[in-house]
Parts: C-alpha cells; structure tokens; sequence
C-alpha cells in the first residue's frame, strides 16, 4: 500500500487549509493511515478523491485528524483552581471580561466556562469566543446536547440548574448558551483576536510540532491583556514561560506579564 503523504500534506493545505505540517509526523501518520483504511480506500490520492466528493467522509476525517474529545470541567480540580484565580485576579482587576475558548471542541469548555460566570455573578458585554477547526463538531456545540460521559464532572445541582434531560441527551440550558458564540478558526493559519483577559486552550497543542507550538503560545500573548490569564491542558507544560511573556501562577496557568 503506498502512502503518499507528502501529496496528501498538500493536497490538505490546498482544499481543506489544514497544515499537516504542523501535526507531530509520526502520530499523525498513523492516525491518518488508520481513518484512511475505515473509509475503504487504497491509497492516499484515493482518499483525497473520496473526501473531496462524499461529505460523510469529509466529515469524519476532519473530526478524527483535530481530535474531538472533550467534557465539562474536564479534570475537575484544576477547573477549580482556574475558577478561583478568575475570582481573585481577573474579577476585580478588569471590567467588561473577554474570554477565548480556543479549540473548543463540542462546547462543553465554553460552557463550563459560561457555568463559572453564572454561578458567580459576573456580568460579560462580550459573549464567550468558542473557536474550532471542525465545521461539524462546531454544529454540535450549538446545539449543546450531551451524552452522559460528557457531564460525567458535573454534580447533581448543576445538572438540575443548567441542563434538560430528554431523548437520553442533556440539553444546555438557552441562557448558558445565550453566553457563548461559536465560530470556525485555525490555530495554526488563522489571525488572532486581540484584547482577551482569559483564554483557555487546552490538550491541543500537544498534537503540534514544538515550534508550531511556541508560535500559539507567543500569538496567544499578543492576544492577551496585560494581566490576562492562559489555562492549558493537563498534558501540557510551557517550561520558559517567560519566553513568551507568561509567568506561572499554577501548574497549568499562566499570565501574561
């Protein structure tokens, strides 16, 4: 079986404006040889051909190839501790909050975080920024229904307060979904909005080549107020902070300095 992927790193860049380049190779080879072989075809030139002419397919290369897993408060204590340093650091210190959900996913993240202002009586001008690369999985944060393992964090008082159970799905409140809008951009390509006091982006980067990676976490900088705070994954560390304009309050967040 040959595997052109030089010509599917192109032909990627080309019609989907999606960097393979970017990706870590040897993981992301494999995940594409893997979902290139549940569609049926061959090669990689015939895998093109499909995805350019069956939606379906388009549909499941691109949510496999940006990595759709996700769920509300995922690792739960480090929320929390997010939670309180919002409540210390960004409440009194910045008025009218603007917020950045970055690779968003399904919407569990923006709404967790939406949940956080509810909960705490913080008023926002500005609705939450949830961005993804995934036209489909974006679909899916709008609409904000959820399977059980995605609330899986969520207590009891939570799940009564914020979500309707119905046809084995919950369903997010329309307020806490009044507070957030989705929209499609790419880490990698795409222009940053600026002016952001709290960006959360998190378990992405580690899927990135390390100076792909550097360059998100400097735009990121640029796209924060002095003061602003980044909260990264669990499986993620920025070891010179200062590099990029972070100092470290917490294990997995930072601000800018």
């Amino acid at each position: 079986m040959k595997l052109d992927f030089d010509f599917f790193n192109q032909w990627a860049k080309r019609e989907l404006n999606i960097d393979l380049d970017a990706y870590k190779e040897k993981q992301l080879r494999r995940r594409i040889s893997t979902i290139m072989k549940s569609s049926g075809a061959n090669d990689l030139r015939e895998y093109a051909r499909l995805i350019e002419r069956d939606e379906e397919v388009r549909k499941a290369f691109l949510d496999y190839i940006t990595i759709n897993v996700t769920e509300f408060y995922r690792n739960k204590d480090l929320f929390e501790e997010f939670e309180g340093i919002i409540l210390e650091r960004i409440v009194p210190n910045f008025r009218n909050i603007k917020i950045w959900s970055a690779a968003c996913s399904n919407g569990s993240e923006p709404y967790s975080l939406a949940m956080i202002l509810d909960k705490n009586n913080i008023r926002i001008r500005n609705k939450i920024l949830g961005t993804d690369i995934d036209d489909g999985i974006l679909e899916k944060a709008r609409i904000g229904a959820y399977k059980d393992h995605e609330v899986k964090n969520l207590d009891k008082k939570d799940l009564e307060t914020y979500f309707t159970f119905k046809e084995g799905l919950y369903h997010i409140d329309e307020r806490i979904k009044d507070m957030v809008q989705f929209k499609k951009h790419d880490l990698i390509v795409d222009d940053y909005e600026k002016g952001f006091h709290v960006i959360v982006c998190r378990n992405v980067t580690i899927y990135f080549k390390n100076e792909v990676k550097d360059e998100i976490y400097r735009k990121m900088n640029q796209s924060l107020v002095p003061g602003g705070i980044l909260f990264i994954g669990a499986t993620e560390s920025i070891y010179n902070p200062e590099a990029f304009g972070f100092r470290k309050l917490s294990t997995f967040i930072y601000e800018k300095i």
